[in-house]
């Protein structure tokens, strides 16, 4: 694949080599202000090395729902909806950004997974009428926000994309984050009304555009020009963890399972028929609870230490987690999404211990210690303490 034109453009440096998003731009010159625009919905980020995986054919959507957490057999053309793939134990594999244009499903997934997703699905045809393929050679993903809604003209980047975004069967191939709500059939663990407030990702309007790849040159040179903004990589991960929004690179590791990140809200239909990993889901939602649970973080700033994703995370002396995504937030400052122990105690000070030294950092609950054990079946007592 060649090398993205937006790292061509002025202030263009790219992302660490060991990053999720290395190969795109990770800012411009100013991370901070670039973040304010694209909130704004004025600017667009280069997510050109992300996978596209496309599956045409009659089946595709119920052999999509067979198989995955969300309930995607009567998906509307145009409509967006977010899909897990588990394993057997209900761990998360893959996470699939979903938009069907009528005629073929178009899932956009993390660079380093698009194989395995591919893979997967080629193994799992039998004899339906399903053809999985590998898009991402045709289409780029470009990301930006939603204006808000209040009435004002349209925003740079909705304007640009209006132009430049792909389309199918009449549908423009957009996929619309569903993350500030909680959507049929999912279920929030986070309760952030009970201290005033509203979800952390309320205002998180991400948007996800395909653009036909020969188009991505003509897209850089508005940029250029100052028909519209760019932001890199940094403004987006550092929105993307103020709205407490999980995401498979980051926050997933071999044990994860929905439940721990909040992903009940907006990925799984706890109604919907079989699929693997489905006990799981239900058994620690109605009967259990999740062993770890995603906290955000307020990290001290005073000394301007770099907190990088796998620090651990210590209440006291103890080891309770680690940190899978930092950001510098241009309101909030330096801010982390973090795993911990179900048990930790959320509220006690943590500290996040780096190679330059430790981090104070005080938490916010997302996932609650008591998440889970939702159907609350009472205990059965035993036969002898009932003769008693």
């Amino acid at each position: 694949m060649t090398a993205s034109p937006f790292l061509a453009l002025p202030g263009a440096v790219a992302a660490d080599s060991e990053s999720p998003d290395a190969d795109v731009a990770a800012h411009y010159g100013n991370p901070l202000t670039e973040q304010r625009a694209l909130q704004r919905g004025d600017a667009l980020v280069d997510l050109s090395t992300r996978g596209v995986v496309a599956v045409s054919g009659g089946d595709r959507l119920s052999w999509l729902d067979s198989m995955g957490s969300q309930s995607l057999r009567t998906l509307a053309p145009g409509e967006s909806a977010e899909a897990l793939l588990l394993d057997p134990a209900g761990h998360i594999e893959h996470a699939l950004h979903v938009v069907d244009d009528g005629e073929t499903t178009w899932l956009l997934v993390e660079r380093s997974d698009t194989d395995a997703v591919l893979d997967f699905l080629q193994k799992m045809r039998f004899m339906l009428r399903v053809e999985p393929a590998d898009r991402t050679a045709d289409f780029a993903t470009v990301g930006s926000f939603d204006a808000p809604d209040d009435g004002t003209s349209a925003s740079q980047a909705s304007v640009a994309l209006e132009t430049a975004a792909a389309s199918a069967n009449g549908v423009r191939l957009q996929w619309r984050d569903p993350w500030p709500t909680v959507v049929a059939g999912g279920h929030q663990y986070a309760h952030p009304e009970q201290t005033g407030q509203q979800h952390a990702g309320a205002e998180y309007h991400w948007v996800e555009t395909l653009v036909p790849r020969d188009s991505l040159d003509a897209l850089a040179e508005r940029v250029a020009s100052g028909e519209v903004q760019v932001a890199g990589t940094l403004a987006a991960e550092a929105l993307r963890v103020a709205a407490w929004r999980p995401r498979l690179a980051a926050e997933v590791d071999e044990r994860t399972i929905p439940h721990e990140l909040d992903w009940l809200r907006t990925a799984v239909h706890l109604n919907k028929g079989c699929y693997r990993g489905q006990e799981t889901i239900a058994k620690v939602h109605n009967l259990g609870h999740p062993p770890r649970r995603l906290v955000f973080l307020h990290l001290d700033g005073s000394e301007a230490i770099a907190v990088p994703p796998g620090a651990e995370v210590l209440s006291g002396d103890a080891v309770v987690g680690r940190v899978t995504s930092s950001a510098v937030h241009h309101e909030l400052g330096p801010i982390a999404l973090a795993v911990v122990k179900r048990s930790t105690d959320a509220a006690a000070d943590l500290t996040v211990r780096t190679s330059d030294g430790a981090v104070a950092a005080a938490q916010e609950t997302i996932v609650p210690t008591d998440a889970g054990a939702e159907a609350h079946v009472p205990r059965i007592p035993r036969l002898g303490a009932v003769r008693r």
